[in-house]
């Protein structure tokens, strides 16, 4: 039994460093040269060098490796374990660690190496998307809604709304076919609400645009009452707006206050905007306590320019003058947001900072900032304006508590054009002197607001005629401000009512290289050019002037004028045609045109432009005689007879319309009615040869009695005349006699018969009462709206009306820079 058991031999203590010596031949990398293997595998491809067949166990140690002691040994670490990446039985054993160098999972024999998969030739081709699909149908059908509602909003905003809202149609069409399809193949809950929405929302924004109200407001209950759409509530504030529209102001007012309670209270700004809304609701409706409850809460959480201001509006109404003092002050109190002008001045003269104001000095953000800044001072202006007048006990007291707050505020600038306004308050009034004294406490202050007021100051002047102290102060304006354009207007005005017009031209272009869209200014140097007779140069300043004031009658009406002086009529009926498109009641510019038209031979168009003007105007005689002329020729004379008598109406001591009533009646074949007339003549004008010659005639032909009685009376006439006529005869020989001989006496005589001839020369010749009218006969009182008066020159001052071309301005309107 003992020949089974083994001793251990004999040791006096384990080595503790055995072990150590014992070295894997298998990362020795001090012999590599030596390997045939290796050098073989360097010089070529893994692929070229043949394969070492992997077997059960592994017989891969027929390969001498070299030990740590440089002598050669199998690898007998690789003994009864398959290779890596070889085959075993048949199946592929994945790879690990060296995958990243190329080698693929089954690495059989004669395999290359080809990490990039080049050997495997192209990738087949992609499977074609099945088009039959039900969700390729459903995807392809929502991308076309998609575009539809894009293509919609595209068309609003470049103003197409008809287009706008076809394409909204046509996306709520497709969009209710999409769910229709999605609701097939698919749960309720897979439906795309948002797209739902945006359809919907869309199109009733685009029926509001197209003022199809009822089918927008239809729509939206449509979102509305669809809970489903988490935030639809909020779009009863566009169905308030509709119904504002409508002026269906309760209702209005209902869905803005449903909105309201449908927003959070985090949503600040949108509330204030709704709450504004319905202020603005209450002053339609006159409820304006309602509406100062809405204002006030605005002003005490989030005050606005728009808010304060409609807050005066609405105590203004009530007639609370106490509050409406508190309201001014905060309306001047609210922060207007906005950067002062020194940030745009360069505090040194270093170039990089010198171009960086210049390109932010007229930015985007800039223009906005100057629009704030301009809306805000013209809500105080309009404000002072409003209240002054009625919150003390006279409009001058008022002005000055509104400038005192001015002048307390960031608005200081503002005072000095409450008292400039101050002064045009005055000037309404006629109180000329008080405006006269208000305008001079501006000559001690600095250089701009001395301009203003010396420009008002020339303006009063020379409306008065005073043209000495109308030059004193134009040139006191010019020399405090050279670069300001009503100053120079005005200069360039009283220096044109002089005669001086070369001098006049300067003054006016001087204005227009300040300010190019100074149109007074260009406007009198047109009128300038054509008191030079520079016609080509005055037509050129108001076809400018026409490019910037397309629908100015003024300026129309010159052009036309100009063209006529030209001898240009079809241009200048083009211009006229222009004009009245602008005034159709203007019965001056209807008459030229008829004027104008009668000249070319048309008639049918001459009568249709003499009847309007005789239709807005009856009494222009020269539109009456023309009108009863046109009937005359066309052998209608019972319709000529209204208007010779609504010329006889207008001047009842010219005998000659009252012979034409009975000229008419005569030609006619009315005797009897022409007798008459012409008896009646007779009582009023004894004197008058012509009616007495055809009473005469008509007597004879009617085998009247009167027929003596009347020739007796015709032949002292004749003779009184005849003795009149001597007598006016020998006074001017007199006259010319006592002229030399030194005779005093002779000149009354003279004189005397000098009255008598020219009361003769007033009555009417001795042949048919119409052939003997002329246009010359015809009453100089009558003097045509635009007719000498379209020759002066405008002001800077004072506002165009349209009962001449003197365009002024308004004083202190336009007066300061901006």
């Amino acid at each position: 039994m003992m020949q089974n058991v083994h001793l251990a031999p004999e040791v006096d203590e384990d080595d503790l460093y055995s072990g150590y010596n014992d070295y894997n031949p298998t990362f020795d990398t001090e012999d590599l040269e030596n390997d045939v293997a290796f050098q073989q595998a360097a010089r070529t491809s893994h692929g070229r060098r043949p394969l070492v067949t992997a077997k059960i166990p592994g017989t891969s140690a027929s390969r001498p490796l070299a030990t740590g002691f440089g002598s050669k040994a199998t690898l007998t670490s690789s003994m009864g374990r398959p290779m890596t990446g070889a085959i075993q039985d048949g199946v592929a054993r994945p790879m690990t660690a060296v995958h990243a160098a190329g080698y693929t999972k089954a690495a059989v024999r004669g395999s290359s190496f080809d990490p990039l998969g080049q050997a495997r030739g192209p990738a087949p081709p992609l499977e074609m998307k099945n088009s039959d699909s039900s969700e390729e149908k459903i995807r392809q059908l929502e991308k076309k809604v998609n575009e539809l509602v894009e293509e919609s909003c595209i068309a609003n905003s470049c103003g197409d709304l008809k287009l706008a809202l076809e394409k909204a149609k046509e996306a709520g069409r497709k969009e209710r076919v999409l769910v229709r399809q999605r609701e097939q193949v698919a749960t309720p809950q897979n439906i795309n609400l948002d797209l739902t929405y945006s359809v919907l929302f869309n199109l009733a924004s685009q029926y509001a645009a197209n003022e199809m109200y009822a089918e927008a407001l239809n729509t939206y209950q449509v979102i509305v009452k669809n809970k489903m759409f988490s935030n639809g509530g909020r779009l009863k504030v566009n169905m308030g707006n509709i119904y504002l529209k409508q002026r269906n102001y309760s209702k209005a007012i209902k869905f803005y206050r449903m909105a309201l309670d449908q927003i959070p209270s985090v949503h600040k700004e949108m509330r204030i905007k709704i709450m504004q809304n319905i202020g603005v609701a209450f002053i339609k409706t006159g409820q304006y306590v309602d509406a100062i409850s809405s204002f006030e809460h605005i002003m005490s959480t989030s005050p606005n320019l728009k808010a304060g201001f409609n807050l005066i509006l609405c105590y203004f109404a009530i007639g609370n003058g106490e509050q409406m003092k508190k309201a001014f002050q905060k309306l001047i109190a609210v922060p207007l947001e906005v950067d002062y002008d020194d940030k745009y001045i360069s505090p040194n003269d270093d170039p990089h900072t010198n171009l960086l104001i210049e390109a932010i000095k007229n930015d985007s953000l800039r223009q906005i900032e100057r629009e704030r800044k301009s809306m805000a001072e013209e809500y105080i202006m309009t404000a002072a304006k409003l209240i002054a007048p009625v919150i003390e006990t006279s409009f001058a007291v008022g002005y000055d508590w509104c400038v005192e707050v001015v002048k307390a505020s960031h608005y200081v600038e503002l005072a000095n054009d409450l008292e400039i306004n101050k002064a045009t308050t005055y000037l309404r009034q006629q109180d000329f002197n008080q405006a006269l004294e208000t305008l001079k406490m501006f000559e001690k202050k600095d250089s701009r607001v001395k301009s203003a007021a010396a420009t008002n100051l020339s303006f009063l002047y020379y409306l008065e005629n005073e043209l000495a102290q109308a030059t004193n102060y134009a040139d006191l304006a010019v020399n405090s401000d050279r670069y300001n354009p009503a100053a120079l207007t005005n200069k360039g005005n009283t220096v044109f009512a002089n005669g001086d017009f070369e001098k006049a031209a300067e003054f006016y272009k001087e204005a227009l290289r300040n300010d190019s869209s100074c149109t007074e200014a260009l406007y009198n140097l047109g009128l300038t050019y054509k008191k030079l007779n520079r016609i080509d140069e005055a037509l050129d300043c108001f076809l400018k002037l026409h490019a910037i004031l397309r629908n100015s009658a003024q300026v129309l009406h010159q052009i036309a004028n100009i063209f006529e002086i030209m001898e240009d009529p079809s241009q200048a009926i083009e211009w006229l045609l222009q004009l009245i498109s602008v005034v159709p009641t203007d019965p001056h510019v209807l008459s030229k045109l008829g004027k104008l038209y009668d000249n070319e031979g048309d008639k049918s168009q001459a009568f249709h432009y003499y009847y309007e003007s005789y239709r807005y105007f009856p009494s222009n005689i020269e539109v009456i005689e023309w009108l009863g002329a046109y009937y005359i020729d066309t052998q209608f004379c019972e319709k000529a007879i209204e208007y010779f008598e609504r010329a006889a109406l207008i001047l009842p001591t010219q005998v000659k319309w009252q012979l034409m009533v009975a000229s008419c009646y005569r030609r006619s074949g009315n005797y009897q009615k022409a007798l008459e007339k012409y008896k009646v003549i007779h009582r009023k004008f004894p004197e008058n040869v012509e009616c007495l010659r055809f009473l005469v005639r008509l007597c004879t032909d009617m085998g009247l009695k009167e027929v003596q009685e009347y020739m007796t009376k015709l032949k002292k006439v004749e003779k009184l005349k005849e003795i009149r006529e001597q007598r006016i005869k020998s006074g001017r020989d007199g006259s010319a006699r006592s002229r030399r001989e030194g005779n005093t006496g002779g000149e009354n005589g003279g004189t005397k018969g000098e009255r008598l001839s020219a009361r003769l020369k007033a009555l009417p010749g001795t042949s048919e009462p119409y052939e003997s009218s002329s246009s010359k006969e015809i009453d100089a009182s009558y003097i045509d709206p635009l007719g000498p008066q379209a020759e002066r020159p405008k002001t800077a001052a004072r506002k165009r009306t349209d009962e001449d071309d003197f365009a002024d301005e308004e004083l202190g309107e336009d007066l300061l820079p901006e």
